[in-house]
């Protein structure tokens, strides 16, 4: 019989956010990753003691990450096919796949989510204030079309 081990879950504190073949970055915080599915309830007649559940449409959350202010270009090289020219009526817009990658300590991926046509929908930078002692912190908000799972 095969003896059962336990792996050690990874450090959530590193991971790397990616459109296509372009690396946007590392991020010290993601959140809104999941997936909810609407429930619709259906009684039927004569039957009292349970009403039947009926899944619905899947509802995936936008996804926003989170992390101090860089000196990489790679997210604006991104953004900006959504923005300016890109909504004129010769350009098309093309979401892509993107994926998050939560990485070993050796610096190789332990999962990866692949994000389906992954748009930006909102980018803020950070809160500039000559009092502040607080890091310049960027957030980007993206919204995808459901996700796939690899380890």
């Amino acid at each position: 019989m095969a003896e059962a081990h336990t792996i050690d879950p990874p450090f959530v504190g590193k991971f790397i956010f990616k459109i296509g073949t372009l690396q946007i970055g590392a991020f010290t915080e993601v959140t809104g990753l999941g997936v909810s599915i609407d429930v619709e309830e259906l009684p039927e007649g004569g039957q009292n003691a349970f009403t039947h559940k009926l899944l619905g449409r899947m509802r995936w959350p936008n996804i926003v990450l989170k992390r101090g202010l860089t000196d990489s270009d790679a997210l604006f090289t991104w953004l900006m096919q959504f923005s300016g020219n890109g909504f004129s009526k010769t350009n098309t817009i093309t979401a892509e796949t993107g994926s998050i990658s939560v990485l070993k300590a050796n610096g190789k991926p332990f999962r990866t989510w692949s994000l389906i046509e992954v748009k930006p929908v909102k980018w803020t930078g950070p809160r500039l204030a000559a009092s502040s002692r607080d890091l310049a912190i960027e957030e980007l908000e993206v919204c995808h079309s459901g996700f796939t799972v690899a380890s």
